[in-house]
């Protein structure tokens, strides 16, 4: 006796939503890869050189940007109270706001007191903190933009769970990186958090068997690292660890949506990879930067 109900035959634990045009396999919503006319099956869709994919590929029906809505105020938030305080204009300059200098990103350096501040001095919010901080209305706007454009096609396709553990382990990726290259150089912004969501996306591409290279991501992510390595004041260290987490975490997350409907497993694996990455910012910063802060101290 048969029920009736067709399964993915990728997934032989989900609905069938639709056939591929191409083949005729049914296949699940994850499996759903848009086509000029209806939906193709991961398979067909690599084999299809002529369809062209843009980031809408990623959307799947899992409601709307809502963590990448609050992510962008709580960015806003704290800007403000920066500005009011007189950091977040000047956030380079002498004086310091008590909100940035609280809250910025270093692995030794010396506070506006004369008195050492730091990761390496047991400061280890700095890793969170730093990460919501931002130099001027230019810094933050443009971060904030590519944080929507980019949180609104991912969120949507991986759920809010996932997602907020995807963001947060890109952030303390980048900080890991600026820890690494540049751990007395004070250092804010999303930056490494949003390189580690284009890591993502570059991931949930393969994943779904659209080529990055032809969607535009990958000339998007290469153009990215040029603009990183060759514009002055821009974290090299911050954005490339932030990328290469996100990529790393991107690959875990969707590899395991493959597998199960829950996100419990994903969760946890961004979480132990933060864990990791975590143990390295101390490390880096106590091994790297605590040098240098004694060099700077006893001159």
């Amino acid at each position: 006796m048969t029920t009736g109900i067709v399964t993915c035959y990728r997934h032989h634990d989900r609905r069938a939503g639709v056939t591929c045009q191409r083949c005729g396999r049914p296949i699940c919503p994850s499996c759903m890869v848009p086509a000029s006319v209806g939906f193709h099956c991961p398979e067909c869709a690599r084999a299809g050189a002529q369809q062209v994919h843009t980031m809408r590929s990623l959307r799947a029906p899992s409601g709307g940007p809502v963590v990448t809505q609050v992510l962008i105020a709580l960015n806003a938030v704290v800007f403000l109270a920066d500005l009011v305080a007189g950091g977040a204009a000047s956030l380079w300059a002498s004086s310091y706001s008590r909100i940035s200098e609280w809250g910025l990103l270093v692995g030794a350096a010396l506070g506006s007191n004369g008195q050492p501040i730091g990761v390496a001095d047991g400061q280890w919010w700095r890793i969170v903190t730093s990460g919501f901080l931002h130099a001027g209305l230019v810094h933050i706007g443009m971060n904030m933009l590519v944080l929507w454009i980019l949180g609104s096609q991912l969120e949507p396709a991986l759920g809010r769970a996932r997602f907020l553990a995807l963001y947060l382990t890109s952030l303390v990726a980048g900080a890991f990186g600026v820890l690494l290259v540049s751990p007395t150089s004070p250092t804010v912004g999303a930056s490494g958090a949003i390189f580690g969501l284009l890591g993502a996306a570059f991931a949930a591409q393969r994943a779904r068997g659209i080529d990055p290279w032809r969607s535009g991501l990958g000339g998007l992510l290469i153009l990215n690292l040029v603009i990183t390595f060759a514009v002055p004041g821009i974290s090299v260290g911050g954005h490339v660890g932030g990328l290469l987490g996100g990529l790393l975490a991107g690959f875990v997350v969707f590899r395991l949506d493959e597998r199960t409907r829950s996100a419990v497993p994903a969760v946890v694996a961004c979480a132990a990879i933060t864990v990791v990455l975590w143990v390295g910012c101390l490390w880096a910063a106590s091994h790297w930067a605590d040098p240098v802060l004694g060099f700077l101290s006893s001159r």
